[in-house]
C-alpha cells in the first residue's frame, strides 16, 4: 500500500510561503497530493522559494474553490481542529488517526483538511469532515505554524506506513464502497429540505439539530447504497406529505438490491 491515496488540503491559506512550507514537508515524508482551497496568493514566488526541492509538489497542486469541490470524491476527510466544539466530533491523535486513515486509503481517497492561519477551519468546514484530529502540544504553548502541523501528521502517516501492510477492519469485508463527500452533501440537503416539509425543522429556530444529525451519520460511516436507501425514504416521505397517500414503488429498486 502506498501514500498516493491521501491528500493535504490546505483552506484559505494567507501566506504563499507556508504553502511552499507545506509541500516541503509532504515530500520530506512521501505525499505528493496537494489541494489548495482558495488561497490568497497562488502561484507565488516565495512558495516556490520555500518549497526548496519540492516545487514538483507545487506545479501538481490542485486549486478548489471550496472545500466540498476539494473532497467530494473522499471516502474519508479529517479535519484538524486546536480546540473543543460546542458539540463534539469523534477526535483522534495523530497517531491514531495515521493508522486509521493509512488503512483506509487502500479502500478510497482519503484528505485531510487544515484551515486558515489565524483561525483555522470554521465549524461549517468541521462539519464536513468524518473524523477530527487535535495535536496534543503543550497547553502553555500549543501554537503550530501550517507547516508544521502538515508536518506532524505526514511523519505519522509515513511512520504508518513503514511499519507494514494495515487493513481497515471494519471495512475490509464490506460489500459496498462507503459513500463519498458528495454523496453524504446531497443526502443532507435531502434530509433537510423534507424536515423542513414534515415542520420538524423549524427554520427559525433550527438550533442545532442539522449538526448533530450530520454527526450522527458521519460517525456511522454508511455505504453508497445505505445512502441511496435513505434518499429513497425521504423520497416516499415527501411523496407521502404531497399526495397523502404512500407510493410502493419509490424505493422498490433500491429494496431488491439489498
Amino acid at each position: 500500500m502506498s501514500l498516493d491515496k491521501i491528500r493535504i488540503v490546505l483552506v484559505n491559506t494567507s501566506h504563499p510561503g507556508n504553502i511552499g512550507a507545506v509541500a516541503r514537508a509532504m515530500k520530506n515524508m512521501g505525499l505528493g497530493k496537494l489541494v489548495l482551497v482558495e488561497p490568497r496568493k497562488f502561484p507565488h514566488d516565495e512558495a516556490t522559494w520555500r518549497a526548496a526541492s519540492a516545487t514538483d509538489v507545487l506545479d501538481s497542486a490542485q486549486v478548489c474553490a471550496t472545500l466540498e469541490e476539494a473532497v467530494a470524491d473522499c471516502g474519508l476527510v479529517v479535519g484538524t481542529s486546536a480546540r473543543g466544539r460546542r458539540i463534539p466530533w469523534p477526535l483522534l491523535d495523530p497517531r491514531h488517526c495515521a493508522q486509521r486513515a493509512y488503512a483506509e486509503a487502500g479502500e478510497h481517497e482519503v484528505a485531510f483538511v487544515f484551515g486558515r492561519e489565524d483561525r483555522g477551519l470554521t465549524n461549517e468546514e468541521l462539519q464536513l469532515c468524518h473524523l477530527h484530529v487535535n495535536i496534543p502540544a503543550n497547553e502553555e504553548y500549543s501554537s503550530l505554524n501550517l507547516a508544521m502541523a502538515v508536518q506532524v501528521i505526514s511523519y505519522e502517516l509515513r511512520m504508518t506506513h513503514l511499519s507494514g501492510e494495515l487493513t481497515a477492519d471494519a471495512l475490509a469485508e464490506w460489500d459496498q464502497p462507503p459513500a463519498s463527500t458528495e454523496q453524504l452533501q446531497r443526502y443532507f440537503e435531502h434530509l433537510e429540505e423534507t424536515l423542513l416539509e414534515l415542520g420538524f425543522l423549524n427554520p427559525k429556530a433550527p438550533k442545532q439539530l442539522m449538526t448533530r444529525l450530520r454527526r450522527l451519520y458521519n460517525r456511522a460511516r454508511p455505504d453508497d447504497m445505505e445512502v441511496n436507501i435513505l434518499r429513497g425514504i425521504l423520497t416516499s416521505t415527501q411523496y407521502q406529505l404531497k399526495h397523502g397517500r404512500s407510493v410502493g414503488d419509490v424505493s422498490t429498486a433500491a429494496q431488491d438490491e439489498v
